[in-house]
């Protein structure tokens, strides 16, 4: 069982596009910039085409991470890939598990369900992490929450889109 790729890359955009809303100015930007110490003259400072195309390649890993998080068929492979005639579209295995997805193959598989867990990632995964950094950083609590929200939305969308569509 194998992602769409297309649909890898265009998940891949998500953390950017909630960004730019996210950290605008008008909406959390000015907030942001405040809790995390940054200046106008640091932000100008920045290669910025460095800056956004890493951050596409590291939302792209992301994507594929969620992909095997949202999707729970994609763990039957791995559970049945040393059992014999694995491979052989004739074998035991292969006709159970062909028959296992045409019957199950497409359960929990919606928006709705790659979006729950996203979230939690985002609320167990990724908020502690940069919680973690952020207090060895000695930033504050707004600065932690504010990078928290926005990578649980931005987890939220790209597993939404992940599981209703790859």
């Amino acid at each position: 069982m194998a992602p769409n790729f297309l649909i890898m890359l265009a998940a891949a955009l998500i953390p950017m596009v909630v960004g730019a809303v996210w950290y605008n100015p008008k909406v959390l930007g000015t907030a942001w910039m405040k809790a995390a110490d940054m200046t106008d003259e640091k932000i100008k400072g920045a290669n910025m085409a460095v800056i956004f195309g890493l951050t596409y390649v590291f939302s792209l890993l992301i994507a594929l991470a969620l992909y095997a998080i949202v999707i729970h068929q994609v763990h039957l492979y791995s559970i049945l890939v040393d059992e014999p005639g694995f491979g052989d579209e004739n074998s035991e295995v292969m006709k159970m598990l062909t028959g296992f997805m045409d019957q199950y193959g497409q359960n929990f598989r919606t928006f709705k369900h790659g979006a729950f867990h996203g979230t939690l990632n985002g609320i167990f995964f990724a908020l502690p992490v940069l919680g973690i950094n952020a207090l060895f950083e000695r930033k504050g609590w707004k600065y932690i929450l504010l990078n928290g929200g926005y990578w649980i939305i931005s987890l939220a969308l790209m597993g939404g889109v992940v599981c209703a569509f790859a």
